[in-house]
């Protein structure tokens, strides 16, 4: 009976590194650098951007973060965490591009809207209406007195 046991976990431990039975799900949520959203490689160790996974560049070890179970249906094939919805419905971005100064959405509401919930505009930046697209509520502030008009009120070359 002793031996039965032993057999019988052997049996189940090959199974499931065969993959005959499926395993626990495992949380690949990590915060990657500067405490953005991050996909956790299956060393359990090495944390990329969430922009980095399904982008045609192995940047796990094991090559997991292109693994076709991710990458099949772009975005409903990603788990939740790593995709940020715009307002428009037809338009994602990973979940790392939210609150990251940009427009990535076009309708900044990656930066602006009550779901991206960003906070204001921090050091680095200057806090005014762009002229470019490119930008929501905030300018880089090494944009600032560069001789280009980048707020509409001029305030980056001013005062800025």
């Amino acid at each position: 009976s002793a031996a039965a046991l032993l057999v019988l976990a052997a049996v189940i431990g090959l199974a499931v590194a065969l993959g005959l039975l499926p395993r626990t799900p495992v949380n690949r949520f990590c915060a990657a650098s500067n405490n953005r959203t991050g996909f956790l490689c299956d060393d359990r160790a090495t944390c990329i951007l969430a922009s980095q996974v399904c982008d045609r560049v192995s940047n796990c070890r094991n090559g997991e973060d292109e693994q076709e179970k991710f990458c099949g249906d772009l975005p409903s094939s990603l788990p939740g965490y790593l995709v940020f919805r715009c307002s428009n419905p037809a338009h994602w971005v990973y979940a790392d591009q939210r609150c990251n100064g940009m427009n990535d959405c076009g309708d900044c509401s990656d930066e602006m809207g009550s779901s991206a919930a960003c906070p204001p505009c921090g050091s680095e930046w200057w806090r005014c209406s762009p002229v470019l697209f490119e930008y929501c509520s905030c300018v880089p502030r090494r944009l600032c007195r560069d001789g280009i008009q980048h707020c509409l009120s001029w305030s980056d070359e001013y005062i800025c």
